[in-house]
């Protein structure tokens, strides 16, 4: 039987290992015709019968670790249970490998980040990541017969940022489901606006924190709110937006959001705001875009690429708070003329919808 290896051993939360879940679901449907060894951190994040599991909890501890395991651990892992009909690593970086074919995923846009000071000042390993990326990526990335990416805009800014050949490309979005909650639940009688993300400085909370002081001042208070889903203690980053925005009145800190209470927001807020300064999708657009109701996302290249379908959208400059609050104040006054159908492009062979399409090619 050929032999399939996943390396993910330095997942373990979030969108990525939800990637890492389904990644490991489709391939436990194929261990009639392949050996599967799945490389992760701790196996109970994603346990399926019938796949061989390498647990490296370690790699994380630090970036020298996680390069000695990327470059030495891997490679002599690789040599151990040869031969290796297919590597798939799910975290970005290509190991360094025996197989006869190579394949990387690439799940974090950091490598295109243009970070400030402020950044350093609240987190600066935010910066440092952008940096380690940048150079971790180059590594054996050429070697690998394809580079997978969730958006087209990835695909060109990684291209031209390795010289690689835009051939070697698959761009695989998320698959998008439609939502359909019922809830009576009422935010407020009047405007409300809604900004889903975690408390890390470049989700730019700011911008929007800006945008609603000053539209405050202009229009009075009771007139609209914003509710941002950070409590304001969480880091270094959330309590200096407490600190600083924590008093005005139309702004609400709603903390943490579950899944349940998360869907009761998005059917009750009137807008989405979505200011960060990089994505590699965006999810809560794609979600909130199913419910046909506006949004004003930064106009960057992520969230053009999100947003594809969505029926009321518009772009605001995500360095300007004054671009925001005046696309805000129009839809308070119920001025929508600005808004638009993001119109769906026709797309080229180079992106594939499942994971079943994924590994058709990567197995062809």
């Amino acid at each position: 039987m050929r032999t399939i290896v996943v390396s993910a051993v330095n997942i373990r939360k979030g969108g990525t290992l939800k990637i890492l879940n389904n990644c490991l679901l489709y391939l436990s449907s194929l261990t009639d015709k392949y050996r599967i060894i799945a490389l992760v951190h701790d196996k109970e994040l994603a346990f399926y019968e019938g796949i061989e599991y390498i647990e490296v909890p370690w790699s994380m501890k630090n970036w020298v670790l996680r390069l000695w395991c990327e470059y030495v651990t891997m490679h002599n892992i690789s040599r151990k249970i040869q031969p290796v009909y297919l590597w798939l690593s799910l975290h970005d970086t290509t190991p360094n490998v025996k197989a006869e074919h190579r394949a990387v995923y690439c799940q974090t846009s950091f490598p295109f980040l243009r970070w400030n000071f402020r950044d350093l000042f609240f987190n600066y390993k935010i910066a440092l990541f952008e940096i380690f990326t940048r150079y971790a990526y180059r590594i054996n990335i050429k070697r690998n017969d394809f580079i997978v990416v969730q958006q087209e805009w990835l695909k060109h800014g990684f291209s031209k940022m390795f010289h690689v050949s835009e051939d070697k490309f698959i761009v695989a979005p998320p698959e998008r489901k439609n939502i359909n909650i019922n809830s009576n639940i009422e935010l407020t009688k009047c405007r409300s606006f809604l900004y889903v993300s975690t408390p890390d400085c470049h989700k730019n909370f700011e911008l929007l924190c800006q945008a609603t002081e000053m539209l405050e001042k202009e229009i009075g208070t009771g007139k609209f709110k914003v509710y941002i889903t950070i409590s304001g203690n969480e880091n270094r980053y959330a309590r200096w937006l407490y600190k600083k925005w924590g008093k005005v009145d139309s702004l609400k800190f709603t903390g943490f959001l579950n899944k349940e209470q998360l869907h009761k927001y998005y059917e009750s807020a009137d807008c989405l705001v979505f200011p960060s300064r990089i994505e590699t999708w965006g999810l809560p657009i794609s979600e909130f875009a199913t419910y046909g109701k506006p949004m004003l996302l930064a106009d960057l290249p992520y969230a053009h690429e999100t947003s594809i379908g969505s029926t009321q959208s518009a772009f605001f400059d995500p360095y300007n708070p004054d671009d925001l609050k005046n696309k805000m104040e129009l839809l308070i006054k119920d001025d929508t003329s600005f808004l638009s159908v993001i119109p769906i492009l026709k797309t080229d062979s180079s992106f594939v919808y499942t994971w079943k399409d994924l590994f058709d090619i990567l197995l062809q």
